[in-house]
């Protein structure tokens, strides 16, 4: 290793509060609105849904929450089937659980790693009720198709983007195109209010059931009233600030994960063994994170090499496992070979906002010298 000099740790993500966070959560404290009460709360959300181009947005205390909330809205409970991609992250089944409802496992595109359509409609039975697509690292998935099967069969579909903030399907932003879409603020994402989560839909009637959901179920217009059990899932006016302050950068911060995945494809060009990531003709990936396979000509494999990298100061982080083989939802008869395939080469590479050129080129670097 004598071509590469140590430095500093560079780490898989980092949030940056570059803009007028600061001010506006000092503002909260100053009126003492730091609850889930005052103004922040209502220009977040406005704010949120003017950008994803939706009637509403509402907002939760995260974006497990979020979805669980949602999936309530649209009277998912026992009994109901749910489809979702068995590689995603673990908050996507269990928020499906978490109503009574059973996550079924759907396999990967090799491509694009998402949800196959191909592979949704053989899994749908009388009891399916729903279809959830998840843009997985910030690339959509092929919408078009699985609306074409959710309207044959009279299914929902929800779109958990969660890592998808500013991700576009043929022009249209991801969140704007299903039934109900949600997402997540965690502070690990494009925008972060540190947690957080937020519902977006066009309709009226299931953005007023989210509302009164996520609230405690208490009537809006008679307070301590409630009609129906409901949740505590509010946002506090603290976060909404934080998340205020991010969203006025938030052009900043996409376009600068794009130039980040141009170093990458530039400095990881010919390396024997690595594949990069794709963006399709019908995308704009919006680069939550630059992820990459470690193929077996690389030498050496995935997790030897995230041990070597970790060594070098630079953080690393496996793609999810498919949700098939976890303890709590494995199936044996179940072998989806894709997100298996997927899941053991799978690694995400450091990006955030403030990575520069020459941290891009020192992973690189180190990733050449590994490769065997």
């Amino acid at each position: 290793m004598k071509n590469i000099i140590n430095k500093k740790r560079i780490p898989v993500s980092k949030p940056s509060l570059i803009g007028s966070e600061k001010d506006y959560v000092l503002e909260c404290m100053d009126s003492t609105w730091i609850s889930s009460n005052g103004k922040y709360i209502e220009l977040f959300e406005k704010k949120f849904a003017e950008y994803i181009g939706v009637k509403h947005a509402i907002s939760c205390c995260n974006g497990t929450t979020a979805l669980h909330v949602a999936l309530l809205a649209l009277g998912i409970g026992p009994g109901d089937e749910i489809i979702i991609p068995t590689l995603t992250y673990v908050a996507t089944a269990n928020a499906v659980k978490y109503t009574g409802a059973v996550p079924v496992f759907a396999d990967s595109e090799l491509d694009t790693w998402n949800i196959d359509p191909e592979k949704i409609e053989p899994l749908i039975t009388e009891k399916t009720k729903a279809i959830i697509a998840v843009p997985l690292y910030g690339h959509p998935c092929d919408m078009d198709p699985i609306i074409t099967i959710a309207k044959k069969h009279g299914l929902f579909l929800i779109e958990d983007a969660a890592e998808a903030l500013g991700t576009k399907y043929k022009n249209k932003y991801c969140g704007s195109i299903a039934n109900i879409s949600t997402f997540s603020f965690y502070g690990n994402k494009t925008i972060t209010t540190g947690e957080g989560g937020m519902v977006v839909t066009d309709d009226d009637s299931m953005a007023a059931k989210l509302r009164l959901l996520k609230g405690q179920g208490m009537d809006p217009q008679r307070r301590y009233w409630f009609p129906v059990i409901g949740y505590n899932y509010r946002m506090t006016n603290i976060e909404a600030a934080i998340g205020f302050g991010q969203l006025e950068n938030i052009n900043l911060f996409l376009e600068k994960r794009r130039l980040i995945a141009e170093w990458y494809f530039k400095c990881l060009k010919g390396i024997r063994g690595v594949s990069l990531p794709i963006e399709k003709d019908y995308a704009v990936h919006s680069y939550w994170m630059y992820s990459i396979l470690i193929e077996e000509e690389f030498g050496i494999s995935r997790d030897e090499l995230m041990e070597q990298l970790e060594k070098y100061g630079i953080e690393t982080r496996p793609v999810f496992y498919p949700m098939h083989i976890m303890p709590v939802y494995k199936e044996d008869s179940q072998e989806l070979r894709n997100a298996e395939e997927i899941a053991a080469k799978g690694i995400n590479l450091p990006t955030f906002y403030e990575l520069e050129k020459e941290d891009v080129e020192y992973v690189a670097g180190v990733l050449k010298e590994l490769c065997r």
